[in-house]
């Protein structure tokens, strides 16, 4: 029994510290999915799979024959806008005071002339000359030159005192949602074209030149070119010791020499069993993901392959 448990102890002493066992993962860019804005048939694709892009060049270009005919219509509703707004602004003219004048002299003769045809039916009526139910109609034909020559006036009054202030208001509100509609249309046409956000390689054109992609589909896929980073899976004991910003050297096969590399991110929660569930020793079984950039150019180096990341400013347990 004492040889077995000496034997179990060199064992125990020989099996590294997980703050020693290297880091795993793999190298990674960042995988765009560019979405389709609309349902428009695809007009032209201007990239192949494996073409480099840089940022904002155009990819694949979406019909815009129905955007750009409401793209009228609507700079069509703001010039009618920006002309009432104009005029809201400005008040009546001179034209329609005087207009409105020669409409209340009008309708002040009628009533004076409505007023003089009563008067004579009433005398004949007096007189037994006449009816009383002409001069009823004709009282009727008073109230209502009566009526209208008070609509003219106060039309009048309108005109001299100038546009209100609500008014120009509602027009000016008017103005700005027809320039907003204008807008909005103008970003649904620019998004007709599918660009690149950043410079990269071009992993996907799913679809085809004619095909309607749904709304928010992915038409495109893109890797960035930078940065390049390792995505590895970091141990319990290890985590504690590590923050963003740390140097790192990342290993690979097909290089003789390490990159230097950053810590950019850790994850704060475990990959796998929560800790609480775990013992003492199982609780050296979690991994952290992290992402750690590599500091010198490598837009060339294939994604996917493993590597391996030490931390030269971590000492090791003895």
């Amino acid at each position: 029994m004492a040889v077995c448990g000496f034997l179990l102890a060199m064992l125990s002493a020989c099996e590294p510290s997980p703050v020693d066992l290297p880091v795993l993962g793999t190298l990674e860019r960042d995988r765009i999915e560019l979405t389709a804005d609309s349902n428009e048939p695809i007009r032209a694709i201007l990239v192949r799979e494996g073409d480099r892009v840089r940022a904002d060049d155009a990819l694949l270009v979406q019909d815009q024959a129905r955007a750009e005919a409401l793209l009228a219509r609507a700079q069509a509703d703001e010039a009618t806008a920006r002309a009432a707004l104009a005029e809201a602004e400005k008040g009546p003219r001179a034209q329609a005071i005087t207009q409105a004048r020669a409409r209340l002299e009008a309708t002040r003769s009628a009533r004076i002339t409505a007023r003089h045809e009563l008067d004579r039916q009433a005398s004949l009526v007096e007189r037994n000359f006449g009816v009383q139910n002409q001069l009823d109609i004709l009282k009727g034909r008073l109230d209502e030159a009566k009526a209208r020559e008070e609509e003219a006036r106060a039309l009048l009054d309108e005109l001299l005192e100038g546009t209100r202030n609500e008014r120009v208001d509602q027009a000016r509100s008017q103005f700005a949602a027809a320039v907003a509609n204008v807008r909005s249309l103008q970003i649904n046409i620019d998004r007709a074209t599918v660009r690149a956000p950043v410079d990269g390689q071009i992993d996907a054109v799913p679809f085809d030149l004619g095909e309607r992609p749904a709304p928010g589909v992915t038409v495109a896929v893109l890797l960035a070119t930078a940065p390049t980073y390792a995505r590895v899976h970091i141990p319990e004991p290890l985590r504690t010791l590590l923050k963003p910003g740390d140097a790192a050297l990342v290993h690979m096969d097909s290089h003789p020499d390490p990159l230097p590399a950053v810590v950019r991110w850790i994850s704060a929660d475990a990959s796998f069993t929560p800790y609480f569930a775990l013992s003492q020793h199982d609780r050296t079984r979690l991994s952290f993901v992290a992402e750690i950039d590599l500091t010198d150019p490598a837009a060339d180096l294939p994604i996917g392959v493993p590597v391996e990341v030490t931390f030269p400013d971590i000492p090791l347990e003895e």
